[in-house]
């Protein structure tokens, strides 16, 4: 009788050793879960972070520009439906005044948007938040309709692969740029596009650096890791992730998990 009641002992500290080590096991995953309520922002040079329905930026008024928009597309966003194009108008929300779109007539460069309005065709409202100037850049016509049009439509048929990505996009903004209109917006001579994919097990991200001007090089030519794009202009991308993570993330390049057949 004692042996057996020394038994069913062992046996309860035993499953409430196991109980134990579940939930603490359970409450490590949820700390380093990814989801829609993660915060994926970048950090910002400026301390402007403007906060829009449909994506959020970090402006950078010697610029004129965003220096970062960011936001989550996920396979619901994607549509067909056919808005009338908006005006552009300027952003309320930036307190120094974003660039009015005027500066951009007879400049010899397009309204190149950072948030396409191709990814927020899901509803009138989220379309046209993209026509604010605080999401556009200055764009050659061959660059913005070319290979910057290229990486948009990956990133969309990205999104049909993996469901849910998230976006950061802007220019690279440093000294002794080229500057357009009464505002001197200025005229990046690179961009960058990164991408993260925050599904477990297999979390992955991939950055592009595209210098502006017109390229027919495949998309798999402009990848770089996150580091060399933070190095060039500041900024700290993802910077709430997981040190491991985020290092981990941050010095790849390795595209081998995406898939660029056809682009």
């Amino acid at each position: 009788m004692k042996n057996r009641k020394t038994i069913y002992a062992i046996i309860a500290l035993l499953f409430a050793c196991i109980l134990y080590i579940y939930d603490n096991y359970d409450v490590e995953e949820k700390n380093i879960s990814f989801s829609s309520n993660f915060n994926y922002l970048p950090t910002s040079t400026t301390g402007q972070i403007i906060h829009h329905n449909y994506y959020s930026l970090s402006y950078n008024e010697k610029f004129e520009q965003a220096e970062w928009v960011a936001y989550e597309l996920t396979l619901e966003h994607l549509s067909n439906q056919n808005f009338k194009r908006s005006y552009f108008e300027k952003d309320s929300k930036v307190k120094t005044q974003s660039a009015n779109y005027k500066n951009y007539k007879n400049s010899g460069y397009n309204k190149g948007h950072l948030c396409p309005a191709g990814d927020r065709k899901f509803s009138k409202e989220a379309f046209n938040e993209t026509f604010l100037t605080s999401n556009i850049t200055p764009q050659l016509y061959e660059f913005n309709a070319g290979i910057w049009n290229r990486l948009e439509q990956k990133v969309r048929y990205w999104v049909q692969k993996y469901d849910k990505l998230y976006v950061i996009t802007g220019g690279v903004l440093s000294k002794n740029l080229k500057t357009i209109g009464s505002e001197k917006v200025a005229v990046p001579t690179q961009f960058y596009k990164i991408i993260l994919d925050y599904h477990q097990p297999k979390i992955k991200a991939i950055a592009f650096l595209i210098p502006h001007k017109a390229s027919e090089k495949g998309l798999y030519n402009f990848v770089v890791t996150i580091d060399e794009i933070e190095n060039l202009t500041g900024i700290d991308f993802f910077p709430e992730l997981p040190d491991e993570i985020e290092s981990k993330l941050e010095k790849s390049s390795n595209y081998t998990n995406w898939n660029f057949r056809n682009f």
